[in-house]
């Protein structure tokens, strides 16, 4: 872990363990760096990158965790390393073992949201909202501040970081699309893979098809039936790569996911299309991005009076939210925010 100076920082916060979660703390982090704090971010690997791309953060500590179980012994052994170097933490996860750390740490002001079994382990405890606010707020209120409403998260790479991932892959900056086709909590968030193939014809354009190694099949999909100029690169770029291509793009088209997010966090023109989850709940917070939800179409009959369902699966068995939604629909959406 490095010496004393390496936790210089005066608060922790916990990290969420999803990709799109960690964009949306991103204000809060604002908020608490614009009034002295300095930070230090707790994160699982495969989200540390994300918070490595915002500017306010001072250092990034890689939490040694693997998903399920309490894994007492590491949780126990780094707090050790950790202890006396903090004032404040912040637990963003709702999760007792996440808000173990801090307090086996001695940190004296531990922040969260009530969660499960958090009376004894969090001094400063926020009450769950009844409803589903969006998470961007949610995460906020943990600052103690006042709702501004219109926070949006911003990332920032090193300057020529955006460009040099682009120049790894034979691409021009601003000359190719992102398709982001995957999500990680199911198929009822999935636009289908047939409509990615039809939006990358009808672009015309180079596309690179962006996901994890579990979803390098679906891109593959895409891209044998998209044409010549899609390419797979899903599970073959770092999540660090993945961000400078990102914000490198021309446009974005994605699910409700995790890049979803990121690409909303860098401003880049985007479309999002929702299905079972809702843009009340976690919108893109970008000026350039559209939303395509037949929920909220008042042309769209029959009504879906079924959405948002907030299931994996979609549990009447014909994903109308998502296989009703037109290539052609989505691509003037995209090119609006062009």
């Amino acid at each position: 872990m490095g010496s004393d100076t390496n936790f210089s920082s005066r608060s922790l916060v916990v990290a969420p363990q999803w990709i799109g979660d960690a964009v949306m703390t991103e204000p809060l982090l604002r908020r608490l760096r614009a009034r002295g704090e300095r930070i230090t971010v707790g994160a699982l690997p495969w989200v540390a990158p994300v918070y490595r791309a915002m500017p306010q953060v001072d250092a990034v500590v890689e939490l040694p965790f693997q998903h399920g179980g309490l894994q007492f012994r590491a949780r126990r052994q780094l707090a050790r390393e950790l202890h006396g170097r903090f004032d404040t933490a912040y637990v963003l996860p709702n999760s007792f073992k996440s808000a173990l750390l801090p307090l086996l740490a001695g940190i004296p002001k531990r922040v969260g949201y009530l969660g499960e079994a958090r009376v004894g382990v969090l001094t400063h405890r926020l009450k769950n909202p009844g409803n589903k606010p969006p998470m961007v707020a949610f995460y906020s209120a943990l600052s103690g501040e006042a709702d501004v409403g219109n926070d949006r998260p911003q990332l920032q790479l090193p300057p020529g970081n955006a460009e040099a991932a682009a120049a790894q892959l034979g691409v021009q900056p601003r000359g190719y699309y992102v398709f982001a086709p995957g999500a990680e909590y199911g198929p009822a968030k999935r636009w289908p893979a047939q409509r990615y193939a039809e939006l990358a014809r009808l672009l015309a354009a180079p596309v690179l098809l962006l996901g994890s190694g579990k979803e390098a099949p679906l891109c593959e999909e895409i891209a044998q039936a998209g044409g010549a100029q899609c390419r797979n690169i899903a599970g073959q770029t770092s999540l660090m790569q993945a961000l400078g291509l990102i914000a490198a793009a021309r446009g974005v088209a994605s699910n409700d996911s995790g890049l979803m997010h990121v690409a909303a966090g860098f401003g880049v023109p985007q479309v999002a299309v929702f299905g079972s989850s809702s843009p009340l709940h976690t919108p893109p917070l970008n000026a350039r991005a559209a939303v395509v939800w037949l929920k909220n179409d008042p042309a769209y009959q029959p009504p879906l009076d079924c959405a948002p369902c907030f299931q994996r699966e979609c549990p009447l068995g014909h994903t109308r939210c998502l296989n009703d939604v037109g290539a052609a629909r989505v691509l003037a959406s995209l090119q609006e925010t062009l």
